[in-house]
């Protein structure tokens, strides 16, 4: 008699701790990249600009 094993659960379940895993680390890869890219727009210029001779 061969002792039958269920690995198709635990499977399953560290498939999903994987996949939330991933889920998390792009989240907080499109973040950063969104605030940097805040940070590095170029500034408006003045509206008003001095005329100099």
């Amino acid at each position: 008699m061969t002792k039958k094993t269920d690995w198709t659960g635990n499977a399953a379940l560290a498939g999903a701790a994987i996949g939330s895993a991933a889920l998390a680390a792009a989240l907080l890869y499109a973040s950063r990249r969104k605030e940097r890219a805040e940070k590095a727009a170029p500034k408006a210029p003045p509206v008003d600009v001095p005329e100099t001779d």
